[in-house]
């Protein structure tokens, strides 16, 4: 039996409960900042919310994968703010694939492989059928780019404050620019596909293609009027 089309891209991918969890790290880093002063603080809370976060979601049964690259992640800036001795490098990861995003999002709507297709399109296993759908392909090339604006809202907010080295302030900006953020893109692009598409188009799992005839005798009979 066919599952029924999502409500929103919120249910179908996941993106806010993700942007909780990231959010975490972020917390524990300004509270053990804020309390002590020290990077060293700062990165053991980061590390200490992370594991938490690791260890709850794999007792729920979430996919280890998932879970384990947003730990490395965490550890990966920690390591840069402890070998700098500076505790806004903490935040020099998360700016520099916020700034690389920007490109390569904006990339992938020129070249018309916009990545939100590629993305929604592997959740529901469609490989790259939902390319063949022209209606289909405009709607996620316009919704990109609500994605491409929230990574250029990031990088607006966090490269000032990292160049002013504000350590708290950007911790702060981590934590409200995550899953408010993405709630909002996630609801706002959700909006933008509806809207592209023309009435009465199935959605998103059920990309409308036209097949080619095959080419043969009966089928030329066949066209030729009586």
């Amino acid at each position: 039996m066919e599952m029924a089309q999502p409500e929103s891209l919120a249910e179908l991918l996941n993106g806010r409960r993700a942007a909780i969890d990231a959010s975490w790290p972020a917390v524990g880093f300004l509270i053990g900042w804020l309390v002590f002063h020290s990077i060293w603080a700062g990165t053991a809370g980061a590390l200490i919310c992370a594991l938490g976060v690791v260890f709850w979601r794999l007792r729920r049964g979430d996919k280890p994968r998932a879970v384990l690259f947003g730990l490395l992640g965490v550890c990966v800036a920690a390591l840069v703010a402890l070998r700098t001795g500076k505790a806004e490098n903490f935040f020099l990861l998360q700016l520099l694939s916020n700034g690389a995003s920007v490109l390569v999002w904006t990339i992938s709507i020129v070249i018309r492989w916009p990545l939100l297709g590629v993305v929604v399109g592997a959740v529901l296993g469609q490989k790259t059928r939902w390319r063949r759908d022209p209606d289909l392909l405009r709607a996620y090339s316009r919704a990109s780019w609500v994605w491409v604006l929230q990574y250029v809202i990031r990088v607006a907010v966090f490269l000032p404050l990292y160049a002013a080295g504000q350590t708290g302030a950007l911790a702060v900006a981590r934590i409200v620019l995550s899953w408010p953020l993405v709630a909002a893109c996630l609801a706002v692009s959700w909006w933008v596909i509806q809207r592209a598409l023309p009435a009465g188009h199935p959605g998103p799992r059920h990309p409308v293609i036209d097949e080619p005839r095959p080419s043969g005798p009966a089928n030329d009979a066949a066209d030729q009027p009586a």
